[in-house]
């Protein structure tokens, strides 16, 4: 523990510092000089050509999948930023709320989990390597699952349940949640660059759509605690959105990685796969049953596969 703040410590250092010599740089200092307006569309401008070089380089190296995977999963983590948005107006809100929102979340990557990865990872397991593609798929979710076990042990955490009975009670507890949830948004991110490496856009997108739904009550999980310590509300929804700003690259890896080498997609499958379903496990559900406030949670579960199931059926 008291390594891991020292870690932290150290990178918050550097990242001042860097931030200082930022600032000191005499173009830095002329666009700040300049109006509100001019100033945005010149920071737009940049942005967009940035965005621009990105995404032509991916396609001239990689080709048209590989932009649209990258371009969902930025999507996807984007939704962490506005599930995080009622924190401009609130302080809080009810554990029902709350447990509603994660029992959706959590049949909506059930869905997920089982229709656009485990299903279509078997199907090309078996292409790969006939009749023992469920084999290669259950290596891959050990994995997922594994990973996700070893980062929890590395990575002590505060859990859901404290956002909704406000026992975040100091900023390094607040920091740790944090770091949690961006681990996790990690292997989200690279379940959707591997669904779109499969070459099924179907899938891929509603593995994205799953995932963006999922996000929506994890910007709120963060941002609220924030809020509520006194941290500015744009600054609070501004964190809450780097966190899933991790899940675009995940999708990156994940989608050129079975591009490049498609035989280890049904294995990157069963690893988004085990991943999903260990934060899922772990994290979510057991949150939603807390202090025997279940029901509401067991309902919306069931909506949110429903959801997805319907939605794979309609896109897949």
């Amino acid at each position: 523990m008291t390594k891991l703040f020292l870690d932290i410590n150290t990178l918050q250092h550097s990242l001042q510092q860097t931030m200082e010599r930022v600032k000191a740089s005499p173009r830095y200092q002329a666009l700040m000089a300049l109006p509100l307006l001019p100033r945005a569309l010149v920071l737009a401008g940049l942005f967009l050509t940035s965005q621009m070089l990105v995404f032509g380089l991916l396609y001239l190296i990689f080709g048209q999948r590989v932009v649209v995977g990258f371009l969902a999963s930025i999507l996807a983590g984007l939704a962490t930023g506005a599930g995080a948005l009622p924190a401009l107006f609130f302080k809080d809100i009810s554990r029902n709320l709350f447990n509603t929102l994660l029992g959706a979340a959590a049949g909506v990557m059930l869905a997920a989990t089982a229709f656009s990865l485990l299903v279509p990872g078997m199907a090309y397991g078996n292409t790969v390597w006939p009749a023992h593609g469920i084999y290669i798929v259950a290596v891959g979710m050990l994995a997922g699952a594994l990973f996700l076990h070893f980062a929890d042990r590395r990575l002590p955490h505060v859990h859901f349940d404290a956002v909704a009975d406000h026992q975040l009670g100091s900023l390094n507890k607040i920091g740790l949640f944090i770091l949690a949830i961006t681990i996790h948004n990690f292997p989200e991110g690279m379940s959707v660059g591997v669904s779109f490496g499969s070459g099924d856009m179907g899938n891929g997108l509603v593995l994205a759509i799953a995932i963006a739904l999922q996000n929506i009550p994890e910007g709120l999980a963060v941002a609220l605690p924030l809020v509520g310590l006194g941290v500015n509300k744009w600054r609070a929804v501004g964190i809450a959105t780097l966190t899933g700003l991790v899940e675009p690259v995940g999708g990156l890896l994940g989608i050129t990685m079975v591009t490049i080498f498609q035989p280890v997609l049904p294995l990157a499958m069963g690893f988004a796969a085990g991943a999903m379903l260990f934060v899922i496990s772990e994290e979510i559900i057991p949150e939603t049953h807390a202090n025997g406030r279940s029901r509401y949670a067991t309902f919306a579960l069931m909506a949110g596969f429903v959801l997805m199931m319907v939605l794979d059926n309609m896109l897949g």
